[in-house]
């Protein structure tokens, strides 16, 4: 299905306690994530990067909620750029940056629709300031989305009501393998589905998404994909921030993507949490536009 789809780069890395990701727009643009989607094509228009103010020019702030002000100020622009993406009908197609960029651009796409969120991350995201281990806000949108934690990130900064943006029974976390005790428990209560590794390993990746699937489904006028590039294991993505072993094979990762473009529900892809700076040769970049390509259509099958 021929698709409008826009880019919009976010060089972004106040939301990490490590450096570099903000390259990660321009990383993954050089592996020719433009032309890639046009051969499959698509109708591609790349509106550039949102302003993000410079790390060393700004105050941290609250330790709890590091550099808070700063992302909301640019998850507010991002936010607004998705929405009007989604009136325009176009999908859109974001590219991190750290994750904390998934807030504002979810945000704005389910701003006017019901959407659900399949999540594919070593880490769910689902932190607090009340629970969170560092005050990176990169730890925390997927809960703010569900409505949880503190009101100027959940609505970022009163752009939105104090409420769900998704849906709890709405998001599914795929690919974690390393969850702090303070999201586990705040997963739990929140009843969100989590398909570990662990998981996957025990009823295997195609029931495990199928699974995913069904429930983002259900009830809901579309599916955003959030892409963290740690989900995939280290040997086939070096360059990201917080690498972790036992990841996604590359070919688990386009399998993912491939089964979700099969569902011609797909609303929106943020692909993140890439670092140019711990990448070799932009292997990682690389592999973010061939996961990016599947998910809009790209495949092998010939039958």
């Amino acid at each position: 299905m021929k698709q409008s789809i826009e880019i919009i780069g976010v060089s972004m890395d106040l939301g990490a306690g490590r450096r570099g990701v903000d390259m990660g727009p321009s990383a993954i643009r050089y592996a020719d994530l433009d032309k890639g989607l046009r051969a499959l094509g698509h109708s591609v228009t790349d509106r550039g990067d949102i302003d993000v103010p410079i790390r060393e020019t700004i105050e941290m702030g609250d330790e709890h909620l590091r550099f808070l002000d700063p992302i909301v100020a640019t998850l507010r622009e991002l936010a607004a750029a998705t929405a009007a993406a989604a009136d325009a009908g176009k999908v859109v197609c974001c590219l991190g940056g750290d994750h904390s960029i998934s807030l504002g651009s979810i945000a704005g796409a389910a701003a006017r629709r019901r959407l659900s969120v399949i999540h594919v991350d070593t880490h769910p995201d689902f932190h607090h300031h009340g629970t969170t281990p560092s005050g990176n806000i990169h730890g925390m949108p997927m809960a703010a989305l569900c409505g949880l934690g503190d009101e100027r990130l959940v609505t970022l900064g009163g752009m939105f009501p104090y409420r769900p943006h998704i849906q709890p029974e709405h998001m599914v976390i795929v690919g974690a393998r390393d969850i702090d005790a303070g999201e586990r428990e705040s997963l739990q209560q929140a009843g969100v589905r989590v398909f570990s590794m662990e998981a996957i390993d025990r009823i295997g990746l195609r029931s495990a998404m199928e699974q995913a699937i069904a429930i983002a489904k259900s009830g809901t006028d579309g599916i955003y994909v959030s892409m963290d590039l740690d989900a995939v294991d280290p040997m086939y993505a070096p360059g990201v921030g917080t690498p972790f072993p036992g990841g996604l094979t590359f070919r688990e990762a386009n399998t993912i993507m491939e089964m979700l473009a099969e569902t011609n529900s797909v609303v929106g892809l943020d692909v993140v949490e890439c670092n140019p700076i711990l990448d070799i040769k932009n292997q990682t970049g690389e592999l973010a536009v061939q996961l990016a390509l599947s998910l809009f259509g790209k495949s092998i099958w010939v039958g």
